[in-house]
């Protein structure tokens, strides 16, 4: 499936991948849906920081079937070889390859944007996406326990590192 970098025509169909990732409390810390507007914004760092939103796409009809994105880690500019990584997938899509796809995409074009490391925060109950990770020598650079709280459960929230060769 190919990958390419995210387009404003995209948007719509990113925020619905993100959207569908909510009820399932393992991906966001969003517990509502977002809207379009909301996210507008959010798009537009993308472009103007330099660090990539891409999406992979269905070979056949050009739909949105994942998504990743690269963003910059607490805003310092000591930080600037460092980001934090999201990656999102079509409910209809999962179990095709796409979000690893996705991840080994990130690492291969990590070096030319200039990156050291990326940071993965993930929902420690989130065993597919720690498996994805830990698949790219992704490994545990700290855990944040009972951070986050949905539907009255309190989660710990990974932190898995990657360091770029």
């Amino acid at each position: 499936m190919p990958i390419r970098c995210a387009q404003a025509a995209d948007l719509s169909e990113i925020v619905a991948i993100y959207n569908a990732s909510i009820p399932g409390r393992l991906a966001t810390a969003d517990t509502l849906p977002v809207t379009v507007a909301q996210r507008r914004s959010w798009f537009d760092d993308f472009a103007s920081t330099g660090r990539p939103l891409w999406v992979c796409c269905n070979a056949v009809d050009g739909a949105v079937t994942g998504w990743l994105s690269l963003r910059s880690f607490y805003g310092r500019p000591a930080y600037q070889a460092t980001v934090e990584i999201a990656v999102y997938v079509a409910p209809d899509q999962l179990r095709r390859g796409i979000a690893r796809d996705l991840v080994q995409h990130a690492l291969v074009a990590a070096p030319e944007l200039g990156l050291r490391t990326i940071l993965a925060f993930v929902f420690g109950h989130n065993e597919a996406s720690v498996r994805l990770f830990e698949k790219f020598n992704f490994v545990p650079w700290g855990r944040l326990p009972a951070v986050a709280e949905l539907d009255g459960v309190e989660r710990d929230v990974l932190i898995l590192g990657h360091r770029v060769a």
